[in-house]
């Protein structure tokens, strides 16, 4: 076996079973790019950036991803339709033949970490086999110094081999391509599939199962920054809410735009990179990413304007999830090491097309845990003919398919935080439709937003008097600097309030219903926490 670059003196690819031709260890952005470029696997863009194509698998596959069930994970993991069981002779098989798939192959390795917070730091081996998915490793998890490396130990191993088919009938898979995790064995195995995302959520979904199980450290699905007086905020969203586009301040200090955690002294990014989204991305509207894509970030599945070598990022051809790899240093703002104090405020950012909820409210402790088991937004049909209704979603936690535990376990992490520290302030934010529903009503100005965020996290709204909304109970400002004060209670938006209280029920009835599989779990004053019907509208 040839090995070449800067290789840890403490495994070898023959001890996890593997017999390479080549193996590359810890190459350079530099090196990696030249060698997608002679490959063939890749092109420049007119910034320098590398473009990449995943194949078949533009996005992630969760319907393919499993977990193996055995003595640590069988009474833990909350098993269903986000966390499919394998039993553990059925991985060891399946890795076997992985790793007989790859023997007098090329591969790609790289010694990384998870959790920029010392005391929690998750050292991981990711093996590919292209440079072009080391170059996303090197990018998106955090990178070891070179005197580090000498001595690294691996906690996991990530495996990932895109040409291996499964065989369904015989390894146990859904179809060729998978995802599978196991705590055992410390291995996550990703077979039939390019997209580098899968490596990205698949420590994201060890460090759910590990940080809260054994350590009691509250994993997040959110977006982080931090104010020059050191008060951090923290954002959870679903796609579409805002959350990239609130946290990104030049006033303030980036954490991290995706993954965290909270431990008792601290909130620390779980990653050294940004995995930003760049469908329709300009200069104008996130500035920060756009200056990113240069030399040593990777592009992926994006296409050309016609003759030339400039990204056209508003074509969808490939797909909507066109998205940018780079490491978190080439946001100019970025907090490095990044990890910052605990937080003072929370926003809950929703983008509720029904036009019900408050552009802002703040929630008690009850109300948060609530809310955040619910995870709610609304996404509008806008481009299926003859749909004009909003479809709601909920996703427990901001993440749901990313939670190895049950969802109520973060919520209860969640409120004992609070609890311990009754001065932090959480907030629930609709960046969605005011005086109506979609259709009908406008969309909340991203000014007004803005302002609302502003008065939140410097105390503007500490002081002022509050009333609680009629059905969902949360309390609304009645009055904040820089934004109307008609806009700040949603009944007063509507021209008909017989309407509004009567949309107001639907989305309760929606909430209470998709609380009910989660009920079981819940205690009572979060189940209290509940949206109540008003009985005068029907």
């Amino acid at each position: 076996m040839q090995v070449y670059g800067s290789k840890n003196s403490s495994v070898t690819l023959t001890d996890l079973g593997i017999n390479a031709g080549t193996s590359y260890w810890n190459l350079s952005p530099e090196e990696l790019v030249k060698q997608t470029l002679q490959f063939e696997q890749g092109v420049l863009n007119d910034t320098g950036a590398l473009c990449v194509n995943t194949g078949k698998f533009t996005g992630r596959s969760p319907k393919d991803k499993f977990t193996v069930k055995d003595a640590i994970t069988e009474k833990s993991v909350d098993w269903g339709d986000v966390n499919i069981p394998m039993a553990p002779d059925v991985f060891d098989k399946l890795y076997d033949k992985v790793c007989n798939y790859l023997t007098g192959k090329e591969l790609w390795v790289r010694d990384a970490y998870a959790c920029a917070s010392e005391e929690y730091r998750l050292n991981v081996l990711v093996i590919n086999e292209t440079p072009w998915a080391n170059l996303f490793c090197n990018n998106l998890f955090l990178r070891p110094t070179a005197e580090e490396i000498k001595t690294q130990t691996h906690d996991w191993l990530i495996l990932q081999a895109p040409e291996f088919q499964a065989d369904p009938a015989v390894d146990g898979t859904r179809q060729g391509n998978f995802t599978i995790v196991n705590f055992t064995r410390k291995i996550i195995l990703i077979g039939g599939s390019a997209y580098t995302g899968e490596m990205k959520k698949g420590i994201f979904g060890v460090l759910n199962f590990v940080l809260p199980h054994d350590h009691k450290v509250l994993s997040m699905h959110c977006s982080a920054n931090e104010g020059k007086d050191g008060d951090v905020a923290l954002f959870f969203g679903l796609s579409g809410t805002g959350k990239t586009t609130l946290s990104a301040d030049p006033q303030r200090a980036l954490i991290g735009d995706d993954e965290h955690g909270w431990s008792e002294h601290n909130v620390f990014n779980f990653e050294g990179g940004c995995y930003a989204k760049c469908i329709d991305l300009s200069a104008e509207k996130e500035p920060e990413i756009f200056a990113a894509i240069k030399p040593g970030t990777l592009l992926e599945n994006i296409t050309f304007k016609p003759g030339t070598n400039e990204v056209d990022y508003a074509d969808k051809s490939i797909t909507e999830n066109t998205r940018a790899a780079y490491p978190i240093n080439f946001i100019g703002n970025s907090k490095e090491p990044s990890y910052a104090g605990t937080p003072k405020n929370i926003f809950f950012l929703t983008c509720d097309a029904f036009g019900i909820l408050p552009p802002i409210s703040k929630l008690t402790k009850n109300q948060a845990m609530y809310h955040y088991v619910s995870g709610y937004t609304a996404k509008v049909a806008g481009t299926e003919m003859g749909v004009t209704e909003p479809q709601t979603t909920f996703s427990a936690c901001f993440g749901r398919v990313f939670l190895p535990l049950h969802p109520v376990a973060y919520a209860e992490l969640l409120g004992k935080k609070l609890e311990a520290d009754s001065s932090i302030n959480v907030w629930l934010i609709n960046t969605g439709w005011s005086g109506g529903a979609y259709g009908t009503g406008n969309r909340m100005k991203l000014s007004y937003t803005r302002s609302m965020i502003t008065a939140a996290m410097t105390g503007q709204l500490n002081d002022v008097a509050y009333e609680p909304h009629p059905v969902f109970g949360i309390l609304m400002p009645e009055s904040c600097p820089n934004v109307p004060t008609e806009i700040l209670s949603p009944r007063n938006t509507w021209a008909d309030k017989e309407a509004y209280d009567k949309k107001a029920n639907e989305l309760a009835q929606l909430f209470v219903k998709n609380f009910d599989k989660y009920a079981s779990e819940a205690n009572e004053e979060t189940l209290a926490a509940a949206p109540k019907m008003l009985v005068n509208a029907e």
